[in-house]
């Protein structure tokens, strides 16, 4: 049996970086011109951008999305992303490692991941605009005895202005937050268990909940039904297979949990509208 290895890279934090923490403020136009941002890749931490001025275009997870100033994007460690340019671009960013990170912090990122890019307010964008330059500031005071834990913990406030704009909304009722809070609670077993658990049934029994009720959180959180989400889940980490990996689609069926093989396939054809191979030839050309 041969040996397989992981076939999404993932752009490790350099040993120059700090302990784990990396802020930079660049100007650029162009297609990116570090290449490692250019492949399709995940990163060693959490990743937020700043978009300040311009726009950038970007990737996620086989969704394009052009930024415009003022913006905030956050991609979680799982995400498989990649830039594909810029247009007169300012923009702040930052990756934090888990270790890092405030429990809080850390605990409120799982709950809201994953997230589409978000406009800023011009308050919103200047609060973090200043605050990011205090970060950048304090990152060149190698000097300072205590250089990394004032490093730390202006990047964590930093973080959690981002998460703020991201939970803000109008508070819920009673029913639709018990909604929301099941619902968060199944993405998340959801996370931990795709490659093996493909039923409602099942996920119902893992938050103790029965399967119609599962189903009326999730449909009134989202709008889809839980079944709906177990198969988006599925087939995006088999799009992330054929793309980044030279595994066979009877292999990469049988590590997502599927034996029988013609229908794991039949699956693929009905979320995607075509077959996996064909999405292989269509993405690597």
């Amino acid at each position: 049996m041969r040996e397989k290895s992981n076939p999404i890279p993932v752009n490790v934090l350099s040993t120059e970086v700090d302990e784990g923490i990396f802020i930079a403020r660049s100007c650029t136009h162009g297609p990116p011109e570090i290449k490692e941002v250019e492949q399709s890749h995940r990163d060693s931490g959490h990743c937020f951008f700043l978009q300040e001025e311009g726009t950038t275009t970007i990737e996620i997870d086989f969704q394009e999305y052009i930024v415009t100033a003022p913006s905030i994007v956050y991609i979680h460690p799982n995400q498989v992303h990649r830039v594909i340019g810029f247009n007169q671009a300012t923009i702040t960013s930052w990756i934090i490692t888990i270790e890092n990170l405030h429990p809080q912090y850390l605990r409120l990122l799982e709950e809201i991941f994953p997230v589409n890019p978000l406009k800023l307010t011009v308050e919103e964008h200047a609060l973090l605009t200043a605050t990011a330059s205090l970060c950048l500031q304090f990152s060149e005071r190698t000097h300072d005895k205590l250089y990394f834990p004032i490093l730390k913990e202006s990047c964590n406030a930093l973080v959690a202005l981002a998460i703020s704009q991201y939970v803000a909304q109008p508070k819920l009722t009673e029913h639709a937050f018990r909604f929301d809070v099941i619902t968060k609670a199944f993405k998340s077993a959801l996370e931990e268990n795709y490659k093996s658990v493909k039923s409602p049934m099942a996920y119902a029994d893992l938050l103790n909940i029965s399967t119609p009720y599962l189903n009326e959180c999730v449909k009134n959180s989202t709008g889809y039904s839980v079944s709906y989400h177990i198969q988006q889940r599925v087939i995006l980490e088999a799009k992330r297979l054929l793309f980044h990996s030279n595994c066979s689609v009877k292999e990469i069926s049988i590590d997502l949990g599927y034996d029988d093989y013609s229908y794991f396939v039949r699956l693929f054809v009905k979320v995607t509208g075509m077959t996996p191979l064909t999405f292989r030839r269509k993405n690597r050309n």
